[in-house]
């Protein structure tokens, strides 16, 4: 009798949250769901964009094995069959859906988000989705543009509505549906925001006064930064309110009052998102199914918010590659409640301030390829085996571990020093570490910097972080035969947490660190 699991992913939200230590959001449904759960505050992905990143935590590989570092292909065509954390789910017994953005749409998940292998139902899309680039925000001469921000009236929406909200819709009416039938289920549900274009409805604005937004602790370009690792933020001077700037490329700052107003809106966002969240969840509790269905939250990467001097995502920083991610499992993060008793009353984000503190936090270093054989040994399924070194030919193994083991440590208890670090990628040294890369298609920002083709990619930055430093190096690559060149050393990067936590002071000195990197990734 296997719990239920509801999945919740966000598109570009960095843990700025209030049980992530931020003192300016106003988070408090999701601050409540950490209050109930296990908590990483350390948790990567392994590649900071949308694509990528998905297919990867969904299959359980990594980029390289996945074969995908652009939106165009699909991995069981393009790389081998490999099943994903939904259909295994699915093979398991379990109704598996789909609302919102799980899969990225197109190319990438075969046009289909997936489905059938993936899903028992045809994955739903908000209808409204397809107006998020247009011009619907209204400039100071009252007409219409495609802005980067774009704080709304809901009512002047198209269908006077926007896909998150719709989104929150659909999934409850399925919750309402599982709640009769006895299957057990494997709900996804992938929201939008905070991806840019930043609309969301401009009352929210309210909870963030402009003077009350700061500039990033390190706005500028860091002066040692190979400039292979910049990202030149192309889709952001795409939008209409930013051409309008006409500021330099690549390293022309955004004037520092512009830079408020995207941060202030980042913010804006993430409130709206966190309404959605308590209402997805506070109907959770009205169908009564609180007490048996695991609440994982987390989101495919994080959003650089002018730190060195780049928006958007597209690099290996932590900005671009930390989530937040914790896990409710009843009677294991949080007691069972009493008939009648609610785990997750709505709170609204305009009366309730943040403040609710988890119930412990990991410091463990994790990685977001570990959540399918983590939710797997959470739902009393087998966990699927390790990947062999080439698995190619493997349908279903994965290239993380289950996390489960360090759950305890975020109730306070004290882990075992030395709780095994298995040999995969993800140790170094008996030590967890976190891998994550990033395409670039050469030395210097060009216009494709951002997001390069796979026919485009002659250079991959591979990304180690550790409980005390970051350490990058961007190596020669070959796209035809998706080989790196380890001794092809284009530039590194070494970056001590301790003493420089923003990443700002480059310390890689040309000491033989691609050694250490043979070893991992050779």
């Amino acid at each position: 009798d296997g719990m239920n699991v509801l999945f919740i992913v966000v598109d570009d939200l960095r843990p700025v949250l209030g049980c992530y230590g931020d003192r300016l959001v106003r988070s408090p449904n999701i601050d409540q769901l950490a209050s109930r759960s296990a908590v990483f505050s350390s948790a990567y992905a392994q590649q900071a964009i949308c694509a990528p990143s998905r297919v990867s935590f969904l299959t359980g590989r990594r980029p390289d094995t996945t074969r995908l570092y652009d939106f165009y292909s699909y991995w069981r065509v393009h790389a081998g069959n490999y099943s994903t954390m939904p259909q295994y789910f699915k093979e398991n017994g379990y109704v598996t859906m789909s609302v919102g953005k799980v899969f990225h749409p197109g190319v990438s998940s075969n046009y289909s988000d997936d489905y059938p292998y993936s899903w028992s139902i045809p994955p739903f899309h908000p209808s409204t989705e397809k107006y998020e680039n247009d011009k619907t925000c209204r400039g100071k001469d009252g007409k219409l543009y495609a802005n980067l921000v774009c704080p709304v009236d809901v009512t002047e929406m198209p269908s006077s509505t926007l896909p998150d909200i719709q989104s929150t819709e659909e999934a409850i009416r399925l919750l309402n549906g599982m709640k009769t039938n006895k299957q057990k289920f494997f709900l996804a549900v992938g929201y939008h925001k905070p991806h840019i274009p930043l609309r969301y409805p401009q009352e929210f604005l309210k909870l963030y006064p402009l003077e009350n937004i700061t500039l990033a602790p390190d706005p500028w370009v860091p002066a040692r930064l190979p400039a292979v690792a910049y990202n030149p933020w192309t889709d952001i001077r795409q939008r209409d309110d930013v051409k309008a700037l006409n500021v330099s490329f690549p390293y022309g700052p955004l004037p520092g009052d512009f830079q408020r107003q995207i941060r202030q809106s980042y913010y804006a966002a993430v409130s709206y998102l966190d309404m959605q969240v308590g209402l997805l969840l506070n109907a959770l509790d009205d169908v009564g199914l609180s007490n048996n269905t695991i609440v994982v939250f987390t989101a495919d990467h994080g959003w650089s918010l002018g730190e060195h001097g780049e928006w958007a995502k597209y690099s290996n920083f932590d900005v671009a590659t930390r989530v937040p991610l914790m896990f409710y499992v009843p009677g294991m993060t949080a007691s069972s409640v009493r008939q009648g008793e609610r785990l997750f009353p709505y709170l609204d984000p305009f009366s309730h301030n943040s403040g609710l503190v988890p119930q412990g936090k990991s410091e463990r270093v994790v990685e977001l390829v570990s959540l399918f054989p983590t939710l797997a040994e959470l739902a009393g399924l087998p966990v699927p085996p390790l990947c062999p070194k080439a698995s190619l030919h493997v349908a279903l193994c994965t290239e993380g571990t289950s996390i489960v083991r360090y759950f305890n440590a975020s109730r306070g208890k004290v882990e075992e020093e030395k709780d095994g670090c298995e040999d995969t990628g993800g140790c170094v040294n008996g030590e967890p570490v976190a891998l994550s890369q990033y395409p670039r298609p050469a030395d210097t920002p060009q216009w494709n910097s951002d997001k390069p083709k796979l026919k485009d990619i002659r250079i991959m930055g591979y990304s180690m972080r550790t409980v005390g430093c970051r350490y990058t190096v961007w190596v020669g690559f070959n796209p035809n035969n998706f080989s790196a060149n380890f001794e092809d050393v284009h530039a590194g990067e070494l970056y001590v947490v301790e003493t420089d936590p923003n990443q700002d002071y480059n310390i890689y000195n040309n000491t033989a660190h691609g050694v250490l990197f043979q070893k991992l990734f050779g």
